[in-house]
Formats: structure tokens, C-alpha cells, sequence
């Protein structure tokens, strides 16, 4: 029988126990040199972090190299809508310092971050600062004696239990761990060892995961099997993409595995000879404005009528193509019939109509 679930704080955000998963990403490059009343270059990544969190992000990494990034990190941290996350690597130093500024949570990797005392001045000053820590183990970076372990899901766990443990002994339990490995079955394996026995928060991923498509299928063939066995409080979806990317997968990885009814659900054919409305031009114009509603809608973009409304009767709203027009269908009904230049429009015009009355309801 697994544990109870423990949950832990991340700045306004709240992990494991009977909270939802959340998703998070990882900022892409380095963040440029800051000062206090840096307005514009503030204002350009503030805007950015909303923009995010508009289509789903809840939690926000990044890399802190050096004392520039831990000090930029700092001054972000009290100006952004998201809790942030400062990534440690070999320098026990930088996590002190980003604990100065209002950082939601430092992430170390207990295969670089050094001797027993440092990690105890980390932990120090994280229980004095009410800073929650992940304990991010990584298959390519664990510790000496466990480098060349013929199972690496179980060194992966290994690693994780030794730094629970030298925490408990410290007095500190605000923690969330990851295991992170390249292959999604040992990534499912691992957690499913550690969460058999252990209360912890898990943040699950898989590491390395490559460019979009190959990315979204291996991490979602680790991640599903694990959140419908409700294991996983929080993930994130790394991918050689953009940070957008990451969260519309994790969104759409939790609505597979039913662990959110949060926001848009879009369906869309692939297109075919039978198809007079260009879905793919459509979306690309539409995607992330459809992303940004918070309501619980499926909407609908098809080539033909043989897919809408007929295949897609279901939608809540839908455009499809017929001939030099387009439709417009809520939940099976044509409530619209426009020449195709007005698809916008028209469009538009619906899913105000349909956005309003559903926030009239609640």
C-alpha cells in the first residue's frame, strides 16, 4: 500500500497531497542583465511569464549559472505572476543567494551539489525563508558510486533516498523529487519504485526527450501511466521547442490521463482531397487565443462537412469548410452560413456569443 500523499508549498502554488497537477516549463535562454528599475527589459519578461501563465503555465524555471543570473532571477522573482524556480548546479552558493529574493523553490541535483554541509546550509536557510527544495535526480549526472549501476531507475531512486534521508535528519521536509531519465518506461519504473514508498511530491518528466514530436510521445507515454495511478504531482514536459510548446503538451498529457478539466479542448481533422477550408492556416491564427480561455469548451476546425458537423456534432463550437463557404455549428447545429473571406468573423462573433453564456452560467 502506497503512503499518504504529503503536499508542499511553492510560493502561492501548492504540490501533491489531494492538490491538482500542475505544469510547469523552463525558461529557454539566459535572462539579461538586470537592476532594480530595469522597466523596460523587466516589463518585456513580466509580459512574457503572463503570457504563459494566460495558457496554462503554473510554475516557471531557470538556470542560475552565476551570480548575474541568481541576482536578475532575484529582482524577476518579486515582479512576476508566477511562482519561479531557480535551477542549482556544483554551486551550493548561488542557491543561498537566490534565497534572498522571494523564490518560490531551488531545485539541486544531489549528483553535483557537493559535501553534507553544504546541502545543510541550503537547507538552513530554505526552512528559515519558508523555501520549499526539489531533490532533482538526473540519469546522466548522479552520484560517483552509482554512475555505472546496470539498473539505472533503481540508482536514480537510490540517489533520491539518500538525500531524503540526510533531510529528515536535518529536520526538513518541505520537499518535491524528480527522477528524470532519457527512456520513458525506466522514467515510469523509477517514480513507481519511489512513490511506493515515499510520501514526497513528485515532478515527473523525461529528460532529454528530443524535438516536438518525439518529445510529446515519449514524455506522454511515461506520464500518463503514472497519473492515472494518481502518482505525479507536477510536471514538466521538456522539449527542443519553444516554452509554449512544453505547457500545451503538459495540458493536453493531464487531459489524456484525466487529471484536469482546465480550459480549451481543441479537435481538428488533418485535412484531405475533400477539404475546401485551409484548418491548419485557421488554427495557426487561432491557437493561442483558443488556448487562453479558461473554460472547460471543445472546439472544432474541419475541412468538410463529412467531419463537421457530423463527426464533430460534440463540439461545443466548430467552423468547417463547404464548398466556398464556411459553417458554424454549436454542439451539432448550423448556426451559421458565411462566405469563407468572413471565417474570422464570423467565427469570432460565435465564440464571443458562446464565451459569454458560459460565464453567465457560473
Amino acid at each position: 500500500m502506497s503512503p499518504e500523499r504529503r503536499s508542499v508549498k511553492v510560493g502561492s502554488l501548492f504540490m501533491g497531497g489531494d492538490w491538482p497537477v500542475s505544469i510547469q516549463t523552463m525558461w529557454k535562454s539566459p535572462l539579461p542583465l538586470l537592476e532594480t528599475g530595469a522597466e523596460p527589459a523587466l516589463g518585456s519578461l513580466v509580459a512574457e511569464i503572463r503570457r504563459l501563465e494566460s495558457i496554462g503555465c503554473q510554475l516557471l524555471r531557470f538556470a542560475v549559472p552565476d551570480e548575474t543570473q541568481a541576482r536578475a532571477l532575484g529582482i524577476l522573482s518579486g515582479l512576476s505572476p508566477l511562482p519561479l524556480v531557480a535551477d542549482i548546479h556544483f554551486d551550493w552558493r548561488l542557491a543561498l543567494l537566490c534565497m534572498d529574493y522571494p523564490i518560490a523553490k531551488i531545485r539541486i541535483n544531489p549528483g553535483n551539489i557537493g559535501a553534507r554541509w553544504k546541502v545543510r546550509e541550503v537547507a538552513a536557510k530554505a526552512r528559515e525563508h519558508g523555501i520549499a527544495l526539489r531533490i532533482g535526480v538526473n540519469s546522466g549526472s548522479l552520484p560517483e558510486d552509482l554512475r555505472d549501476a546496470e539498473d539505472i531507475a533503481q540508482a536514480c531512486v537510490t540517489a533520491a533516498e539518500r538525500e531524503i534521508g540526510y533531510f529528515e535528519e536535518l529536520g526538513f521536509s518541505d520537499i518535491v523529487v524528480s527522477m528524470k531519465l532519457n527512456d520513458p518506461a525506466e522514467v515510469e519504473r523509477a517514480n513507481r519504485i519511489f512513490a511506493a514508498r515515499y510520501p514526497h511530491p513528485l515532478h515527473l518528466g523525461v529528460t532529454e526527450a528530443g524535438p516536438l514530436i518525439s518529445g510529446v510521445v515519449r514524455n506522454t507515454a511515461a506520464i500518463v501511466p503514472l497519473l492515472k495511478d494518481h502518482i505525479g504531482a507536477t510536471l514538466r514536459v521538456s522539449l527542443s521547442d519553444s516554452m509554449e510548446a512544453e505547457v500545451l503538451a503538459a495540458r493536453e498529457i493531464l487531459a489524456c490521463a484525466g487529471a484536469t478539466a482546465r480550459g480549451v479542448r481543441i479537435v481538428s481533422c488533418p485535412r484531405c482531397g475533400r477539404a475546401s477550408f485551409d484548418t491548419h492556416d485557421f488554427l495557426n491564427r487561432w491557437s493561442d487565443r483558443l488556448y487562453a480561455i479558461d473554460l472547460p469548451l471543445e472546439i472544432a476546425v474541419m475541412g468538410c462537412v463529412v467531419n463537421g458537423p457530423g463527426e464533430a456534432r460534440r463540439a461545443d463550437l466548430g467552423i468547417t469548410g463547404a464548398g466556398d463557404s464556411v459553417l458554424i455549428f454549436r454542439r451539432g447545429g448550423i448556426v451559421a452560413r458565411e462566405r469563407m473571406g468572413l471565417a474570422d468573423q464570423v467565427f469570432e462573433e460565435a465564440l464571443n456569443e458562446l464565451i459569454n453564456e458560459e460565464r453567465s452560467k457560473r
